[in-house]
């Protein structure tokens, strides 16, 4: 028979602050990686590439598209990502306290 393991407050916040973590992650690359298309590193057509970046942009922008509402760039700057993840930090610290108590 399979016994499970008890799953404490504290397992569950860890699991939800590893959630924002890997959300975070994926702004960082999804933002480098536009960096880095902007400069012209792009290969010239690859399919891999190509799936990343719909992925990244599917994922990351409806975030990211909330701030820039408010938020509009500053010349070639745009300070919307900045905020976004610290706002997500912030977000990230109140929900786990709120979960292990």
């Amino acid at each position: 028979m399979i016994s499970l393991a008890a799953i404490s407050r504290a397992d569950i916040a860890n699991y939800v602050d590893a959630l924002f973590l890997v959300y975070i992650l994926l702004i960082f690359v999804y933002i480098l990686a536009n960096m880095m298309f902007s400069l012209g590193l792009r290969p010239s057509y690859s399919r891999a590439v190509d799936a990343i970046m719909n992925f990244l942009r599917d994922v990351c922008e409806p975030y990211l598209r909330i701030f820039r509402r408010f938020i509009p760039p500053i010349g070639m700057f745009d300070f919307t990502p900045m905020i976004a993840i610290i706002l997500l930090y912030v977000v990230r610290t109140i929900v786990h306290n709120l979960i292990a108590g």
